[in-house]
């Protein structure tokens, strides 16, 4: 894989084609030139206001072109982008910016309360960003850069991790990682010369910033949304002619839910690529909306996309990108070969640089992590007998319930199969004997309606005896990261609202 910067190509490309069309926000058309000159007005801004190349600078902004053209000028600058999400607030966001000492907060107003509510930096560190639109080009020309531009193994980026477990760590993520999680994109989705790609993903994660670079190394076009909408999906995507979208974090199961209609079909999307369908949406939503689904698996430490599936077996996250080797490992450090029981996901490489050398100080995470047989992800996979993976959750989505192991991956597979649930999380809780007992979190499809009762027996027809839940609650929504995967720290406090009868 021939590496080429994300610096030069983003001046290059703008150059060669300045009046084409990078990307359409709602209805305005966002080109080259007029994306490179806002870059550019943001950098000289930025260079004014004392950040250099390796300072850190935390970007709180919600999808708009201001917030594009924010976070090129930091790429092109060398400056090191610390996304965060604007819905942060407390001790979560005093975490970001203190963990990694930020030179400077670049925000839009709306946040302006929180950041100073959380009392983790100065008034005269904040960059408050009114305007979402593009800014001008700078008046004059460009000055005397004091610092070469960034080459592929400078730190582009520190992208804290979900945190759908505990306190979120800050992946060290270079200019090379987030080209190959671009170019890994155009692989996995099939990208071809005049696709346009549907982007929803907010930009402060992966897997939105990878979206924002594929077109420096594919000749699409991008369309932009603020955020995702089921209702009005289908709608939207005919409207903008897109030929690609995004699925992430049950999005398939959302989509399949809605009413159908003869907008299922009318559109021009060819590919949806993603990560989590589930296997029992796979087929009917390939048939029901003509679109192929192409499943993918990875993680911000590696380049983000480490596997994908290229064949349509359905359930399957694919075969490793060329650059990367997996194998399962068990408990005990031996290898776990096809056909046999799930194993940890470990990652290595023939490409030096794609996974990341550490999270942002905090060397007992990294070297949890990082070891000496490759990136230990924490995700459990299979291996069939064609050398096809498999996906069956986090290690730590876990839990020892009656002697016996329990996937969340397994029982909230079961719950979301019934017609009334949209979505579901598992958490594990102290048992009065045992280890865990299980407290199930219900959302239900609008319009739709069950009883614990009626729906714990639902259950134990699907799972065995040792999975089923012994608390259910139902919940209105679930608390989200920015990819829609639930965040179950938040959950575990929560009181039952059922306890099945006659447990001890």
């Amino acid at each position: 894989m021939r590496i080429e910067g994300l610096a030069g190509r983003f001046t290059a490309r703008a150059a060669a084609a300045p009046e084409a069309i990078y990307a359409r926000f709602g209805w305005e058309e966002i080109t080259w030139r007029a994306l490179a000159d806002a870059a550019e007005s943001f950098a000289q801004g930025f260079a004014r206001a004392g950040l250099r190349r390796g300072d850190r600078a935390v970007v709180m902004m919600h999808n708009s072109p201001a917030s594009l053209a924010v976070v090129f000028a930091l790429l092109k600058s060398g400056v090191v982008w610390v996304p965060a999400n604007p819905a942060l607030v407390g001790e979560a966001l005093a975490h970001v910016i203190r963990k990694v000492s930020a030179g400077r907060v670049i925000c839009e107003p709306g946040v302006v309360d929180s950041l100073r509510r959380c009392d983790a930096v100065s008034e005269d560190r904040l960059m408050v960003i009114a305007d979402p639109a593009l800014p001008p080009a700078p008046a004059g020309p460009a000055p005397a850069r004091l610092a070469p531009a960034p080459v592929p193994q400078d730190l582009a980026a520190i992208m804290f991790t979900s945190g759908t477990t505990g306190p979120a760590k800050g992946v060290r993520v270079t200019h090379m990682m987030l080209e190959l999680a671009a170019k890994s994109v155009g692989i996995c989705a099939d990208a071809r010369p005049g696709d346009t790609f549907y982007m929803w993903e907010p930009f402060y994660h992966i897997g939105g910033a990878q979206v924002l670079l594929l077109p420096l190394f594919t000749d699409i076009s991008l369309s932009i949304r603020s955020r995702f909408s089921a209702s009005r999906f289908w709608q939207d995507v005919r409207q903008t002619g897109a030929t690609h979208i995004h699925h992430l974090g049950g999005i398939i199961q959302l989509l399949l839910k809605q009413q159908p209609g003869p907008q299922d079909r009318d559109h021009k999307v060819r590919v949806a690529w993603g990560g989590g369908c589930a296997p029992e949406a796979w087929r009917p939503f390939e048939q029901r909306f003509g679109v192929e689904i192409r499943e993918c698996y990875g993680m911000t430490e590696a380049s983000s996309l480490t596997t994908c599936n290229l064949e349509g077996v359905v359930g399957s996250i694919g075969r490793p990108m060329p650059w990367f080797d997996v194998r399962l490992k068990g408990a005990d450090g031996h290898e776990v070969g096809a056909g046999e029981g799930p194993g940890e996901i470990v990652v290595t490489t023939t490409l030096p640089g794609a996974i990341f050398d550490g999270y942002y100080e905090a060397p007992e995470a990294t070297a949890r992590a990082l070891r000496p047989d490759g990136f230990h992800t924490g995700d459990l996979g299979s291996i069939d007998e064609n050398g096809m993976l498999y996906f069956h959750g986090r290690t730590g989505d876990s839990l020892r319930c009656r002697g016996e192991n329990v996937s969340a991956w397994e029982v909230e597979g079961a719950a979301n199969r019934h017609p009334a649930v949209e979505d579901s999380a598992m958490v594990g809780v102290p048992a009065k004997i045992g280890e865990n007992d299980i407290h199930l979190f219900v959302r239900l499809r609008p319009g739709s309606e069950t009883t614990a009762t009626e729906l714990a027996a639902w259950l134990d027809t699907e799972l065995a005896p040792f999975q089923r839940p012994r608390f259910l609650t139902f919940v209105a929504d679930f608390p989200r990261t920015a990819s829609q995967r639930i965040q179950k720290h938040l959950l575990k406090d929560l009181p039952p609202r059922w306890e099945r009868p006659g447990r001890g």
